[in-house]
């Protein structure tokens, strides 16, 4: 079980970084918000997934996954909402 866990742990870390490596690479903003948010979002499920693992308690259990529920709930809606102000942002920036 530890090492199952120190595997989620590791490549949650893993897509973390990538993340935060993708915000500050990308050439685009629109890129830049995909990256955060797809990696973002399966690193956090991955180190949320080893919490699970690490407490196998049925308290702990609900909490996180009502918590994994809610990322994946609002961070598409919140980079959704990020990309379209960018764009109307950029087409007053025109005029």
């Amino acid at each position: 079980m530890e090492i199952l866990m120190a595997i989620c742990l590791i490549t949650g870390t893993f897509f973390t970084f990538v993340a935060a490596l993708g915000i500050l690479k990308m050439p685009d903003i629109y890129i830049r918000i995909h990256a955060a948010t797809k990696a973002g979002t399966v690193g956090i499920g991955l180190i949320l997934l080893a919490v699970i693992l690490f407490f196998m308690d049925t308290a702990v259990t609900s909490r996180v996954v009502g918590i994994m529920l809610f990322i994946i709930m609002t961070t598409p809606a919140a980079a959704h909402l990020l990309g379209k102000i960018i764009l109307i942002y950029q087409k007053k920036a025109k005029n």
